[in-house]
């Protein structure tokens, strides 16, 4: 969009679609210019078919490494996204029709305290690792710092994200 990048980013999260058939023709957007260039107006759905060949490579990218793996017949039952890209108008529509299953959006779940801050996709990865951390520390080290036994406890979660990724 020859854009700075800092706008382009706030641009993505506020305005893009992922599927362009949901974005408004109607509707447009301010998108800043690089340099002394005065700011123009771009359709949204101008927008959302910029968007919406990445999604799709990357969800095709995603299904072939479920093919190749062989847990693409294991996904019947549905795919949850989660991530900030997965907040994105049209990213579940467009996951189901290159998946062909069931798609939600995931949020962190079984989290007290800032629960209206944390349940948001966006921190899945980072409370997902703390959940992980939190149930496979051995119960005698619960509460102390883990201090040496930080190696085996980042070792046994590289060791996991290996294995499922």
């Amino acid at each position: 969009m020859r854009t700075p990048t800092q706008y382009a980013e706030d641009i993505k999260i506020r305005y893009a679609c992922a599927l362009s058939q949901l974005a408004n023709p109607d509707e447009s957007i301010e998108v800043p210019s690089v340099g002394e260039r005065p700011a123009r107006r771009l359709a949204r759905q101008t927008l959302a078919e910029i968007v919406e060949p990445r999604y799709e490579e990357l969800f095709g990218l995603v299904r072939e490494e479920l093919r190749r793996s062989g847990f693409e017949e294991v996904i019947a039952a549905g795919i949850v996204l989660t991530g900030g890209s997965a907040k994105m108008e049209g990213a579940i529509e467009l996951a189901e029709e290159v998946f062909h299953v069931p798609v939600r959006l995931g949020v962190p779940q079984a989290v007290r305290g800032l629960t209206d801050v944390v349940r948001n996709p966006i921190f899945s990865t980072g409370v997902g690792l703390l959940l992980y951390a939190r149930d496979n520390v051995r119960p005698a080290h619960r509460g102390h710092s883990l201090g040496g036994n930080a190696k085996s406890v980042f070792d046994r979660m590289r060791s996991w994200f290996q294995g499922n990724f």
